[in-house]
């Protein structure tokens, strides 16, 4: 037999409540034999009063059969009904544990399902502390490639990409109500051409009194444009149908008479496109009259938030925010518009990266490029480059990046570099919505609260 071994000191006081203690006797399973084993327990209470206690067992030990015996020698090998028995509980608990996986699967499955057939139907505030630690890090563009790399990228709900797969009919049919007569529309200059669109200036006349006016920015496509693109302008043109906030330019009315190409209509706003004009802003920036302060530009900003949290109380997520799906009066009022024509009026901005797809890449969150996932938080990416985009009065973004290269860029931690002139907390804010984990960008209400305290700041001192 091995050396005894017991889970108690072999000397110490006696304990004052009933305790338990054991003696491990190992059998060395090298012989068979048989063993008279005598445990002797010695309690002394005074020098000349101890009392002595001899326990006897008889030990079997077997030869490489049962290696752990019990203390009085009763062997507890396990029986084959035993075995019957503890088999069918564990087949039981896997069995249960994979329905119970399954059913949750299941589950949320269909609240994916019920979430994306309501997110263009259905319509908390907490202020934006100093920027927490990011655990990425972001570089400037000519910063060595040291990042540490990202291993994991939560999912986000997938939104289904089905404007291709609407008829031209079907995308008549749902805008319907809103259509007017063509007679009732005057073109006017043409503001914007791409390859098979326009933007006109127009002019609207008021349906009951001909005398009044009213001018309209006019989208509409060229003759020779394909049934497909005809069918997406309608369609995405209906993004913001519906939708009433002040920092939003939903379509008024649409053309859609036999014969004659469509024409969206929307409010006219008198400087146009942002993105545009935000580079005549920075082409004639030594005596531009309409010269433009850092603060207004905080205060485009914060009315793209708020439009955008408008957005995103009602579920409803743009996919495309940037300064070119924006415009702007000559109030400083921004309002951002839907992605119809954007495609073909700013094809830079755009790229396939073999999916046949035409996407912003530039624009776009990790995980959408990665898994084509949408939700606010990859809104509130994009915020971040359209706020870049400001501060640079319309420079492009990653401009010297390959759009193949752009998930690995980012992935590496690499982001735009900072602005110049662009104060440190405002970049801060910018590196806020560029966090991997979606979970770690702020909502847009913090966005608006933060820039809002930020331009108050200005105020201070300009």
């Amino acid at each position: 037999m091995n050396q005894p071994r017991s889970n108690i000191s072999s000397q110490g006081e006696m304990p004052s409540d009933p305790s338990v203690f054991r003696v491990d006797l190992f059998c060395s399973g090298k012989v068979d034999g048989e063993a008279v084993v005598t445990v002797q327990l010695n309690l002394t209470i005074h020098a000349n009063n101890y009392t002595v206690l001899n326990f006897k067992r008889r030990k079997m030990c077997y030869k490489s059969k049962y290696p752990k015996q019990m203390l009085d020698g009763v062997t507890t090998p396990t029986s084959s009904t035993q075995v019957f028995y503890i088999s069918v509980s564990v087949c039981c608990i896997v069995i249960f544990l994979v329905a119970i996986i399954l059913a949750i699967l299941h589950l949320h499955s269909m609240k994916r399902v019920e979430m994306e057939d309501s997110v263009s139907d259905s319509g908390s505030s907490q202020g934006l502390s100093q920027p927490s630690t990011q655990t990425t890090q972001y570089l400037r563009a000519d910063t060595p490639n040291n990042a540490a790399p990202v291993t994991s990228y939560p999912s986000l709900r997938i939104e289904k990409n089905d404007l291709r797969s609407v008829t031209l009919m079907e995308a008549k049919a749902k805008v319907k109500d809103i259509a007017i007569s063509r007679e009732r529309v005057t073109l006017r200059d043409v503001l914007h051409e791409g390859t098979f669109g326009r933007i006109f200036h127009g002019v609207l006349l008021d349906e009951k009194d001909p005398t009044k006016e009213k001018q309209v920015f006019v989208k509409t496509v060229k003759d020779h444009a394909s049934e497909v693109q005809v069918t997406m302008m309608l369609t995405e043109s209906c993004k913001l149908r519906g939708l009433h906030h002040r920092n939003l330019l939903p379509i008024s009315h649409v053309c859609t008479e036999d014969g004659e190409k469509p024409m969206v209509l929307l409010p006219f706003m008198a400087w146009g496109n942002l993105k545009l004009f935000l580079r005549q802003c920075k082409l004639a920036e030594a005596n531009n009259p309409q010269a433009i302060s850092q603060q207004d530009l905080v205060y485009m900003a914060i009315q793209i938030a708020c439009g955008m949290s408008y957005l995103a109380r009602r579920e409803v997520i743009h996919k495309d925010l940037a300064a070119r799906n924006c415009v702007i009066d000559d109030n400083m009022q921004v309002k951002i518009t839907d992605n119809a024509l954007a495609r073909d009026l700013f094809p830079m901005d755009y790229h396939c990266l073999g999916d046949n797809e035409n996407r912003p890449v530039r624009w776009m969150a990790l995980e959408s490029l990665l898994n084509n996932d949408f939700s606010s938080a990859s809104d509130v990416w994009a915020f971040g480059v359209t706020l870049w985009e400001l501060m640079t009065l319309g420079q492009t973004p990653y401009v010297d990046i390959d759009p193949f290269e752009m998930s690995a860029y980012l992935k590496d931690g690499y982001r735009i570099a900072q602005p110049i002139n662009c104060p440190d907390e405002l970049f801060a804010v910018m590196a806020c919505c560029w966090a991997l984990d979606p979970e770690e960008r702020p909502k847009f209400q913090q966005l608006v609260q933060c820039l809002t305290e930020f331009h108050a700041a200005l105020g201070a001192y300009v």
